[in-house]
């Protein structure tokens, strides 16, 4: 599961995903985004980018050197200015809010699929189908075991949480009956 992007992260996100609008380049800049979050999270690079100790020529040096002909300017200077600022630990969030807009603009959801044991890749097929009906949009499915299910599975859509897990039915019932007994 991706981890929420902070305030930051996103106001990044949304802003090269309106530099993407203003020339219809949302693929490119995911591919972008993609290859330097790749090429940035070697930590002995990551160290030197995204030290202000190091002088900023050697940042922009070495950053020129690993990503100047493998992302397009503007990307690049995304990731200049991260690193300018030391927030280069922000790119994998701002990467994963951009796809995360890029998906919506597509009509796309993210949905965590979790299950006890592995699921086939038929039943995650399966599972992807009945979600795409219920939510009435096209799905991409992402798959947790967590053995504390017992058995079952959860689907995380969002905000939304679609629990058909044995443990979640033992905490209704458990709760169904401490109603009543009350």
């Amino acid at each position: 599961m991706v981890a929420r992007p902070t305030t930051a992260a996103r106001r990044y996100a949304e802003a090269a995903f309106e530099l993407a609008g203003g020339d219809d380049s949302y693929d490119r800049w995911a591919d972008d985004l993609r290859k330097a979050t790749k090429a940035t999270a070697d930590e002995r690079v990551a160290r030197v980018i995204d030290n202000p100790s190091v002088p900023f020529a050697e940042r922009q040096e070495l950053l020129e050197r690993l990503l100047g002909n493998a992302i397009r300017r503007p990307a690049f200077n995304l990731v200049r200015l991260l690193s300018h600022r030391a927030r280069l630990e922000l790119l994998p969030a701002v990467a994963d809010e951009y796809h995360r807009l890029f998906d919506e603009r597509r009509g796309i959801v993210a949905a965590t699929v979790t299950s006890a044991r592995p699921l086939s890749s038929e039943h995650l097929k399966a599972v992807s189908r009945r979600v795409e009906e219920m939510m009435s949009a096209s799905v991409s499915m992402t798959p947790r075991v967590d053995p504390a299910l017992i058995g079952g599975l959860t689907v995380q859509v969002g905000d939304r949480l679609i629990d058909g897990s044995v443990r979640g039915r033992l905490e209704r019932l458990r709760e169904r009956l401490l109603a009543v007994s009350r």
